[in-house]
């Protein structure tokens, strides 16, 4: 599929990969429907898309909200007139050992079912209802289309991140599993899985675990949202690409 016919959601908009995203759609004349719970960061992004070839169309989306999700995809459909994309981006971080000995005290902590539901709730829940709302759409208008999900190269394992490893193996797995469901409707599902990439959530990082991920990287540098953008470009451009996951991390292996 050409750039210019989309008619595409992409969720974490406001900011980061999610942002690069929404604006290459933009530049390339597709229009695009942005969501995220940050409202000041949408606008933002709004603001810097005006004149592109295309257009950015943004509302909160919340998409551990069951119920935003679907009203969403309503609002996208409606907005685009019409909808054959989607970018499954949102995505949290809320780290921790699942169990751990304080240093200070001896202690045993472990990871609160709070870090862990915060996690699953956006990262994998609300990653799924936001694909079954929008092959449902594209189903209903017999549209074809595909949906590229934003897993993680931490699917294989990362000391710290039960949660998210969880939630990226699992979209991972279900990219090949939605290919096989939605291939009748023509709706294709590839996924990539980015390394350390600079975003926001990246640079909160503790500096000494940063550099040493770095120091690690083969292609001795972190890496950038442009990077992400060509494999999730390809996946969207090529109609015989399906099912599978493309690694984009520079060569890191964790």
């Amino acid at each position: 599929m050409k750039l210019d016919t989309f008619k595409i959601i992409v969720t974490g908009a406001a900011q980061g990969m999610g942002a690069h995203f929404a604006r290459r759609l933009a530049e390339a004349g597709a229009q695009v429907a942005a969501g995220d719970v940050n409202e000041a960061g949408l606008a933002e992004l709004v603001e810097s898309a005006r004149g592109l070839p295309g257009r950015i169309h943004a509302r909160k989306l919340d998409v551990a909200d069951e119920a935003e999700v679907g009203a969403f995809v309503d609002w996208a459909h409606g907005a685009m007139g019409g909808l054959n994309g989607l970018v499954n981006n949102a995505g949290i971080l809320r780290d921790g050992l699942l169990v751990k000995r304080d240093r200070t005290t001896g202690a045993i902590t472990t990871m609160t079912r709070a870090q862990w539901d915060a996690v699953i709730g956006v990262n994998l829940t609300g990653a799924t209802m936001m694909v079954r709302d929008v092959a449902a759409k594209m189903a209903a208008t017999e549209s074809r289309g595909v949906t590229v999900n934003l897993s993680s190269i931490a699917r294989h394992g990362n000391r710290g991140q039960s949660n998210y490893v969880a939630a990226k193996a699992a979209l991972a797995a279900n990219t090949v599993t939605w290919m096989r469901e939605l291939a009748q409707f023509g709706i294709r599902v590839g996924a990539v899985a980015p390394g350390m990439i600079e975003t926001p959530m990246t640079q909160g990082m503790n500096q000494k675990a940063r550099d040493a991920l770095v120091a690690n990287i083969p292609c001795a540098r972190i890496g950038l949202p442009e990077d992400i953008w060509l494999a999730v470009k390809f996946v969207l451009e090529c109609d015989y690409f399906d099912g599978r996951t493309i690694d984009v991390d520079g060569g890191l292996a964790m």
